[in-house]
């Protein structure tokens, strides 16, 4: 079911989502001050292409840096694209088909908010590890 639900996803607006967060991860590098945000967004963009069967965790090690880094995404591209995140899952649950597709949506939320100190992890991993 995962694969199905993937490959729907990746059809509808995965691929749209990854280029996305692709090319915004290529800016950040070429800025050398935001490469951090750069490394996000390619993980982000993975995870957009993908996302049924993966979850994110908080990383121990994350520090200090990353919750200034966060705070300085929240304010410069974290706030709109979980607006984004949000109006698109809420248009995906209109219909009965695309539920799952808008909570997927929804699911991305808390890493486009804020990505720093957070690994994406396949799912099976955190069941495991609980």
């Amino acid at each position: 079911m995962r694969t199905l639900l993937n490959v729907i996803w990746l059809l509808l607006c995965g691929l749209w989502m990854a280029i996305g967060y692709l090319v915004a991860g290529v800016i950040c590098c070429i800025l050398i001050i935001t490469i951090p945000f750069g490394i996000a967004s390619f993980r982000i963009a993975a995870y957009a292409l993908w996302p049924f069967g993966r979850t994110t965790v908080p990383r121990r090690d994350a520090g200090a840096g990353s919750l200034i880094g966060n705070i300085i995404w929240i304010i410069f591209a974290g706030l709109w694209l979980a607006i984004g995140h949000i109006t698109t899952g809420i248009a995906m649950c209109i219909t009965i088909i695309g539920i799952p597709l808008g909570i997927a949506s929804f699911k991305m939320v808390p890493i486009s908010l804020m990505p720093l100190g957070v690994d994406i992890v396949p799912v099976d991993a955190v069941r495991q590890a609980y």
